[in-house]
């Protein structure tokens, strides 16, 4: 499985991104489908998740109500639409996959494929 991760940019604060994560080869055993970031200095942290047949989803507690995941199953490809975007979202944001029945959606070792990263920039 290839993941390739695109989307970021600079943006100004309370300004909105879009990402997108394609995958490719062996796509029909995705599970679960997440989002990761790693700010400078910083250990990478989770963001979000979706169950790739249920659409059941999860989010880090400070980007509720901002960010949004979805996924089209048919085009194999996720997306986060980020909005509200904040200084404090600065990061590389990686996309990761999940063959695997009932991971932890918040764990990276959960998963077994990762994308290069797109870096996010948000001003103040």
């Amino acid at each position: 499985v290839q993941l390739q991760a695109s989307g970021g940019g600079l943006v100004q604060t309370g300004g909105s991104l879009r990402l997108s994560c394609a995958a490719s080869g062996r796509t029909f055993n995705i599970n679960t489908m997440a989002w990761f970031r790693q700010a400078p200095g910083k250990e990478r942290e989770f963001v979000a998740a979706i169950r790739w047949t249920t659409g059941n989803t999860e989010y880090l507690d400070s980007v509720k109500g901002r960010f949004l995941i979805s996924r089209d199953s048919a085009a194999n490809t996720m997306y986060l639409q980020m909005s509200g975007l904040k200084p404090e979202d600065t990061a590389v944001y990686f996309c990761a996959l999940s063959p695997h029945f009932n991971v932890r959606m918040f764990s990276d070792t959960a998963y077994d494929y990762w994308g290069q990263g797109t870096l996010v920039t948000v001003s103040s």
